[in-house]
């Protein structure tokens, strides 16, 4: 924790920002019409000598919102079925208010002045995000309304490769196809590629601290 009115470590590295990872599952790709099934969150840390790791990761499945559209080419897609009971999934007020709580206390807790959305893809996610806190009517939305940090051009540029199970491999990160498409799952690796490409930036040089 920061001292004597420091900024944290993260905080000074993002420009007062909170990275958090946020990946989607959806039943189509308009967030305005289109169900949140599943929503993974990996917060992340960083330690004593300036290197960015992952920390905890909180999964929610989401009852589609009253009126959504479910696309079947996208649950084909991704494997869910939105009506399995076994999924005991939440409304998604209930999962958005708890989840924006949690996130409000790291940036709070990381003395950051708001959160920034990484993920693969990044404004995808984003989109649907915003949606589901503008349908919440969550009030004290943490997320920077536009800005997000891209795995998918970091990848590109650090791996020459956007594609998320591609861009882990050449990163020498394990990634199970078979796990792919779960939010959780992909919010995770999503959080360590990125790491990874912000820690070695750092160890080549790229970022110096004050």
């Amino acid at each position: 924790m920061p001292m004597n009115g420091e900024k944290s470590l993260i905080a000074q590295r993002f420009r007062g920002f909170l990275p958090v990872v946020i990946d989607v599952e959806t039943g189509g790709f308009n967030c305005h019409t289109d169900g949140i099934l599943e929503i993974g969150a990996t917060l992340l840390r960083m330690d004593d000598a300036g290197n960015l790791e992952p920390d905890e990761t909180l999964s929610y499945n989401i009852e589609p919102f009253e009126g959504a559209n479910l696309e079947t080419a996208a649950l084909e897609f991704t494997g869910i079925d939105p009506h399995n009971p076994d999924r005991q999934a939440q409304k998604e007020v209930t999962v958005m208010g708890e989840l924006m709580k949690k996130v409000r206390q790291q940036v709070k807790a990381h003395d950051c002045t708001r959160a920034v959305l990484v993920g693969h893809n990044a404004h995808f996610d984003l989109g649907f995000v915003l949606a589901a806190i503008e349908r919440s009517g969550i009030k004290r939305n943490p997320f920077h309304p536009f800005s997000v940090m891209d795995t998918a051009s970091l990848a590109g540029l650090a791996y020459g490769h956007t594609v998320l199970a591609r861009a882990c491999q050449l990163a020498d990160i394990p990634f199970d196809s078979n796990e792919a498409h779960s939010a959780a799952y992909d919010a995770e690796k999503t959080a360590e590629l990125f790491c990874q490409i912000v820690n070695r930036w750092q160890d080549m040089g790229g970022w110096r601290w004050d």
